[in-house]
C-alpha cells in the first residue's frame, strides 16, 4: 500500500511517500525557518499564507521524487491535529481536494502520534540517504515525545492502543529550549541553538532544580526556565526586575555557552529520568524517543546510558515535523480504520492524544 502523506501543523509544509508502513520513496519539507527566525517565534498568519504559496509544488515534488503518478497512490494521508488553525487548513483542504478529485481514500492523522511513527521507517529508495533504524520497534513500546509543543510519556501496547502516562503540566520542553536561548541571545530556534552553545560549555557550572510533580510522570519546565532567569539576572549584576530581553547584552560568551550546558543538562535528566522510571514499571521491549528535541543528542546519550536495552533513533531529519511520519501512520490507521469522507473531516487544532483514539 503506496500512502502519500501531508503535513502543515505548524511552520512546515511538508508531503511525503511512503510503502507498507515502513519504506521511504520520497520525503520533501519546505521550512519557514528563516522567515519566523526574525520574529524570534512563529507568526501564525505568516505561517499560512507561506503554506498556501508552496502546498502544490511541494506534493508535486513528493510524487516526482518518488517516481509516481497519481495512479500509484493508493491513499492520502492528512494531518488534521494539533496544531494551528491556519496551518491546519491549508494542509487538510489540499488533501480533501485531491481525494475528492483523485477518488483516493482519506485518513486524518493526528501530528503527535504521528512523531513516533518516524521509528517505524526502515527502508528507503536509493536516491535518499537518511540513516534509519534496522527494524520496526516492538511491542508494548514507550516511546517519549518531546517537541516544541509537546512532552509526553506513551505506553503503546500495538497500533492505536495507547495509554498517556504523563505530560508537561506548563511549558513543552521544546518551548522552554526556545525561551532559554532567547534569554542568552541565542538563535531562534532554541533547540539546535543551545545544543551548539552547550558544546563549548560546562553542564555543572550552575545548578538547577528539578519540578517535583504529583504525577509520576509528569514533566514541568517552567520552575526550571524561571530559575535560569533569575541565576542569569544575578550573574550579570542586574536585580528581577531587569528586562529578559535585554539580557543578552550583559552576558559573555562564556556565560553563554555554561548557561546553555547547565540548563540542557537538567532538562533532559528531567526526561530521561521519567523515562527510566516508566521503563521500570512497565518493562516494554521497545523504547523510542519522538518530536523536534528527539534531534538532541545529550538526550540520546543520556537515555542510551540510563537503559539497559539497546536503542535505534530515527534520523535527525525525521524528528521535526515531516510528512513521512504521517504516510507511516496513515498504513497503520488503514489497516483498522474506514476512511473519511473529505466533506466531513475538520481540523482540530487542540486535540490531545488522549482524546483522538474517540474521534478518528
Amino acid at each position: 500500500m503506496i500512502v502519500l502523506g501531508i503535513e502543515s501543523s505548524c511552520d512546515e509544509t511538508a508531503a511525503a511517500v511512503v510503502q507498507d508502513g515502513s519504506r521511504l520513496l520520497s520525503n520533501v519539507v519546505n521550512s519557514q525557518i528563516d522567515i519566523h527566525s526574525q520574529y524570534g517565534g512563529v507568526v501564525p498568519e505568516v505561517a499560512a499564507r507561506s503554506h498556501l504559496e508552496v502546498i502544490n509544488p511541494v506534493i508535486n515534488k513528493a510524487l516526482s521524487d518518488a517516481d509516481l503518478t497519481w495512479d500509484d497512490i493508493d491513499a492520502i494521508a492528512v494531518t488534521y491535529a494539533p496544531g494551528l488553525s491556519g496551518s491546519l487548513l491549508i494542509g487538510t483542504l489540499a488533501a480533501k481536494t485531491l481525494a475528492h478529485l483523485k477518488h483516493k481514500p482519506l485518513y486524518p492523522i493526528h501530528h503527535v502520534e504521528a512523531h513516533v511513527y518516524a521509528n517505524f521507517i526502515t527502508s528507503q529508495q536509493s536516491a535518499l540517504s537518511l540513516k534509519l533504524p534496522s527494524t520496526q520497534p516492538k511491542f508494548p513500546m514507550l516511546a517519549l515525545i518531546v517537541s516544541g509543543g509537546h512532552s509526553q510519556l506513551v505506553l503503546f501496547r500495538d497500533h492505536g492502543d495507547y495509554s498517556l502516562l504523563g505530560q508537561t503540566q506548563d511549558d513543552a520542553i521544546g518551548e522552554a529550549f526556545d525561551k532559554v536561548a532567547k534569554m542568552l541571545g541565542l538563535p531562534y530556534p532554541g533547540g539546535p541553538s543551545i545544543a551548539k552553545a552547550a558544546e563549548l560549555g560546562d553542564p555543572l557550572a550552575y545548578q538547577f532544580p528539578k519540578a517535583k510533580m504529583s504525577g509520576a510522570y509528569d514533566f514541568s519546565f517552567s520552575g526550571l526556565k524561571t530559575a535560569v532567569l533569575r541565576r542569569l539576572q544575578r550573574e550579570v549584576g542586574v536585580d528581577f526586575t531587569f528586562p529578559s530581553h535585554e539580557l543578552p547584552g550583559l552576558v559573555s560568551e562564556q556565560q553563554r555557552y555554561d548557561f546553555a550546558a547547565s540548563f540542557q543538562h537538567v532538562a533532559i535528566e528531567t526526561l530521561v529520568d521519567k523515562a527510566k522510571k516508566a521503563y521500570q514499571e512497565y518493562l516494554p521491549t521497545s523504547v523510542v524517543i519522538a518530536g523536534g528535541v528527539a534531534a538532541n543528542q545529550e538526550l540520546r546519550r543520556q537515555l542510551s546510558a540510563a537503559l539497559p536495552i539497546d536503542i535505534e533513533y530515527a534520523p535527525i531529519q525525521l524528528c521535526t515535523d515531516n510528512a513521512a511520519m504521517i504516510a507511516t501512520l496513515g498504513y497503520f490507521v488503514a489497516q483498522r480504520s474506514e476512511p473519511v469522507s473529505p466533506y466531513e473531516l475538520e481540523i482540530r487544532p487542540s486535540l490531545s492524544m488522549v482524546h483522538e483514539k474517540s474521534v478518528v
